[in-house]
């Protein structure tokens, strides 16, 4: 391989590496926890007094709690950190999930439960309701009794007679 060549190459291959570095946001490589932001925050804790979501909450209960979140963010601490730290001052009412330990726990299982016996169900009561309606299908309309001679001739004479 030619100086030139190499020389190109590496050019190249530099370029390329600032190109990249230029693209990678700032703090992204020095930083293993992604930053919290008050609005990702407010979506997932509620108001202690007024009971909703602290994202549309305007109690001033509300603002003391975006004011604390806030001094968190400050400090640095991630989402899963002021999650704890919101637990601690203000106990567990401050989640807007319940925590998936205990009785909490029946709030994830117990719909998928319920979906799971519902699709049993089906699968038990869907080929049952198959068979009868295939089995009324394949069984011939009960006839009644047949027609005399006289019957049969007058029920043909007024089939003529509206023909006409």
């Amino acid at each position: 391989m030619s100086a030139r060549r190499l020389q190109r190459g590496l050019a190249l291959t530099a370029a390329l590496l600032l190109l990249g570095a230029a693209l990678v946001p700032a703090g992204a490589l020095g930083s293993a926890r992604p930053r919290a932001s008050l609005t990702d925050i407010e979506n997932d804790v509620m108001c202690v007094s007024c009971r909703e979501s602290l994202a549309v909450a305007e109690s001033p209960q509300a603002y003391a709690e975006r004011d604390y979140i806030r001094g968190l963010i400050a400090q640095g601490l991630d989402k899963q950190q002021i999650e704890q730290q919101l637990v601690a001052q203000y106990g567990p009412a401050v989640l807007g999930k319940p925590p998936a330990s205990g009785f909490d726990l029946t709030v994830y299982v117990l719909p998928a439960a319920i979906v799971a016996l519902g699709l049993l169900v089906l699968a038990i009561a869907l080929p049952r309701w198959r068979r009868a309606a295939r089995a009324r299908v394949k069984a011939p309309a009960a006839a009644g009794p047949a027609l005399s001679a006289q019957d049969a001739r007058r029920l043909e004479e007024d089939l003529a007679r509206f023909d006409a």
